[in-house]
């Protein structure tokens, strides 16, 4: 089992993409059963596939053959094919199974609502649009964000269609690369840590040795 573990260092809004009327203008991604926050496997692999890039274009002629091949297989090509698309899949981030198992089980015995759980998690923040030129606040800016509370960590399962070995180091690299995510990320929020895991162990450090000896750092 090879997996991404994520801990938030800041508030972050990893928004649904609409609001809850009265309430907020950006509501947090969550399980509507339970109301347990989590970051949808698709966000979390956007931000791989930026900081993939981002390696790439710091490392300019010293990217290896090997390494294109293990972007390839770890995000396939733009446009191409199911034959030579990705050989990876991101799975939700959300909190641990005992966790869930354990308030879906509340929830259903209505020890608890779903409305209280997400309540618990997370917090409203207001904030207003300045105006750049005067540095006051723009009339009709304020708007509400409903945000995850910092030091909230959740676990991304990764599954792969291919024996992963050799793209380990890639991955890992990548993996270390997403320090910010989510609604705000260059305003503050979304500061956030990311390490892989295999089979209960942090193979981080040891995949990155292996990448730096692959570009030769």
């Amino acid at each position: 089992m090879i997996e991404i573990r994520l801990k938030l260092l800041s508030d972050a809004t990893f928004g649904r993409g609409d609001g809850v009327s009265g309430l907020v203008d950006e509501e947090v991604e969550h399980d509507a059963r339970t109301g347990l926050p989590l970051v949808r496997g698709r966000t979390l692999k956007g931000l791989l596939v930026e900081s993939c890039a981002d390696i790439f274009y710091a490392l300019g002629e010293a990217g290896s053959p090997a390494m294109q091949d293990s972007a390839e297989f770890l995000f396939g090509k733009p446009g191409s094919d199911l034959v030579a698309d990705a050989q990876m899949r991101v799975g939700t981030a959300q909190f641990p199974e005992t966790l869930r198992r354990a308030v879906a089980a509340d929830v259903r015995d209505k020890r608890v609502t779903s409305e209280a759980v997400l309540q618990s998690l997370t917090a409203v923040r207001r904030q207003t649009a300045v105006d750049d030129e005067y540095g006051t606040p723009e009339a009709g800016s304020l708007r509400a964000m409903r945000v995850l509370l910092r030091d909230t960590e959740l676990i991304a399962p990764l599954t792969f269609t291919q024996d992963t070995t050799a793209h380990l180091p890639l991955l890992a690299a990548c993996v270390t690369a997403v320090q910010r995510g989510g609604i705000g990320r260059n305003r503050g929020r979304g500061r956030l840590s990311a390490r892989l895991w295999q089979d209960g162990a942090d193979i981080t450090d040891t995949q990155l040795a292996r990448f730096k000896a692959v570009i030769g750092g």
